[in-house]
């Protein structure tokens, strides 16, 4: 199987070159700074092992490659980009056979054979290792074959040609299931490909029981890349209220998901951050964004997800809305991450 990852950035890259180590078939695709200096120089790659220069093939969009019946997509952009993804990559000609698994299957299959060629979003299986729980949805609409994966890795975008990952033992763990539910032979496929590269890669025929525990983690990223890193104080007592606030709403709208404790405790002690000589670590992914500058970020698909469940159950989720408005503000306008004064920061505990 060929890995093409969508999005080479902290999650793609550290996927990526974890698969091109273990000798698996990678394409990295990117845009930008980020893909010149991958072009030019390679990627650098930080673990606990070292920093090393990896030469995986990179291209900057479908139109620079030629699909095959063995590929596999493997979305790592961040969700506000899905749909342009979805809409540049679906309709891209796969030449040759494709065998195709027999959708929402429980069991290994062999599937039935396709000759003639067809699309990547007829063909292709298309795996969304995102944040936030609408981006599966979203793909649904362009290819057949989609997978859930939640993503827990801590991994930071140091600059452009360069992530770093600094979990140990593993590097990550990815559940993977087939969307909306089940699981099937290319999963274990998958999986197996993962495990052999530093990772854990659990196949569960629920995976969005997972990537609903993983939102209701993702959801103090947006007060993280406003305030700076969580420690104590007003910080630390927002951090738990907009968690609460989630669960709260998740279990109105009658949503099943790992609490905090069921995650840590499956976590274990297989992925501990440890430092990583001359890395500074960038914080949440969106943390990551603002840093960067890049002038949009995913807060409308994690803080926006629990704003939009509840508005559908009449319910309120007032800290939610507001760390969605005015991150997403901060963003676009170009703030620096932890620059929210402290007298704004107070105010949210009033809601």
């Amino acid at each position: 199987m060929r890995y093409i990852i969508i999005g080479a950035g902290a999650i793609g890259g550290s996927i990526g070159g974890r698969l091109h180590e273990s000798g698996h078939d990678v394409v990295l695709v990117a845009r930008g700074s980020h893909l010149a200096a991958l072009r030019e120089d390679g990627l650098r790659f930080s673990t606990p092992e070292g920093t090393r220069t990896l030469g995986v093939p990179v291209v900057g969009g479908p139109e620079e490659l030629e699909l095959g019946p063995e590929d596999a997509l493997v979305v790592a952009v961040k969700a506000q980009h899905t749909v342009g993804v979805l809409e540049a990559w679906a309709g891209q000609p796969v030449s040759g056979q494709a065998a195709t698994d027999q959708p929402m299957s429980g069991q290994p299959v062999t599937g039935q054979a396709v000759s003639g060629g067809g699309t990547a979003g007829e063909l292709l299986p298309l795996v969304c290792a995102q944040n936030g729980v609408a981006n599966e949805r979203f793909a649904l609409r362009w290819f057949r074959r989609v997978y859930g994966m939640s993503v827990w890795m801590p991994a930071t975008h140091l600059e452009p040609g360069r992530v770093a990952v600094p979990g140990a033992p593993f590097s990550g763990i990815l559940h993977l299931g087939r969307y909306p539910s089940g699981s099937d032979r290319t999963a274990r496929v998958i999986a197996a490909d993962l495990e052999q590269s530093r990772f854990q890669a659990p196949v569960h025929d629920d995976v969005m029981w997972w990537k609903y525990g993983k939102l209701i983690g993702n959801l103090p990223n947006a007060l993280d890349a406003l305030a700076g890193p969580i420690e104590d104080g007003p910080a630390m007592e927002l951090f738990h209220r907009v968690m609460a606030e989630g669960e709260a709403v998740l279990t109105a709208a009658g949503i099943k998901y790992p609490t905090v404790a069921e995650q840590l405790e499956r976590r274990g002690d297989l992925m501990k951050t440890v430092p990583l000589e001359g890395v500074e670590l960038g914080g949440s992914s969106s943390r990551q964004s603002l840093t960067r500058g890049t002038g949009s970020i995913e807060a409308d698909y994690l803080n926006g997800e629990i704003v939009l469940l509840a508005r559908e159950h009449g319910l309120p989720a007032p800290l939610n809305e507001a760390l969605q408005r005015l991150v997403t503000r901060y963003a676009r306008e170009g703030r620096a991450p932890g620059s929210l004064p402290a007298a704004e920061l107070t105010a949210l505990l009033a809601l």
